[in-house]
């Protein structure tokens, strides 16, 4: 069928992709902390094991994992890290470093790599986020990071002419991130907790249906755009 690239396949949306693909017999080479059990049974999963807040490692592995490797049909660059909502006066640096080194720099070092190999990609999708653009309270370097991301993949459409780049904001999805520090959050602190509980949740499995449903319209934007996929 062909051959995708995922980053965070361990859980959420990530996982949901990948299950897709599979599904489908597509080539899937995944980089990721973590292998669901019900992944393993997939012959046609590629996994290699990779931190992406571990920096010095993150171009190696992505360069193994496409050594031979001439096309990719679409590569997702879905992994991301949240950490507690609070106020960022409250936020050490530390903290909001890891979710740069996750959110953005790791995706740059995977950019790089697709640059050097030579690779044909025609659309690069990067998940990112409404709190890239929002700024509401408690999201601190989750914001910092994603809307930096958006720029990120702005600048590179502008190297990589060949390839259509994307940052895609996917809606509200039921992750486990999400539960454990949004949806557990002081609602009254951070107000947009609250309007997250209200509003429509989709799971991993119906956001991915939703976003392919979607993939021409997507793919049909300039590239380098910011798309919150609940606009169109």
């Amino acid at each position: 069928m062909g051959t995708v690239f995922i980053t965070g396949i361990g859980s959420g949306l990530g996982k949901a992709l990948a299950e897709y693909y599979l599904e489908k017999n597509y080539d899937v080479i995944a980089l990721s902390r973590h292998l669901p059990e019900d992944l393993e049974k997939f012959k046609n999963l590629k996994f290699y094991y990779c931190d992406l807040e571990a920096l010095e490692k993150v171009y190696s592995i992505t360069e193994k994992a496409l050594k031979d490797i001439k096309k990719i049909d679409i590569a997702w660059l879905n992994a991301g890290l949240l950490t507690e909502l609070k106020d960022i006066h409250d936020t050490p640096i530390y903290e909001m470093e890891r979710m740069m080194n996750v959110n953005v720099w790791a995706n740059k070092l995977i950019l790089d790599c697709f640059i050097d190999l030579n690779i044909d990609i025609p659309l690069i999708i990067a998940i990112s986020s409404g709190a890239s653009v929002n700024g509401n309270r408690g999201w601190h370097g989750y914001s910092i990071s994603k809307a930096s991301l958006n720029m990120l993949i702005k600048l590179y459409s502008r190297e990589m002419s060949k390839t259509k780049l994307i940052a895609l904001a996917p809606g509200l999805i039921l992750t486990p991130m999400l539960e454990k520090f949004v949806l557990s959050a002081d609602e009254n602190k951070f107000p947009s907790v609250k309007r997250i509980k209200n509003a429509p949740k989709f799971s991993p499995k119906e956001a991915v249906e939703k976003i392919i449903s979607k993939l021409d319209k997507i793919s049909s934007f300039e590239s380098g755009s910011y798309i919150d996929i609940r606009n169109i």
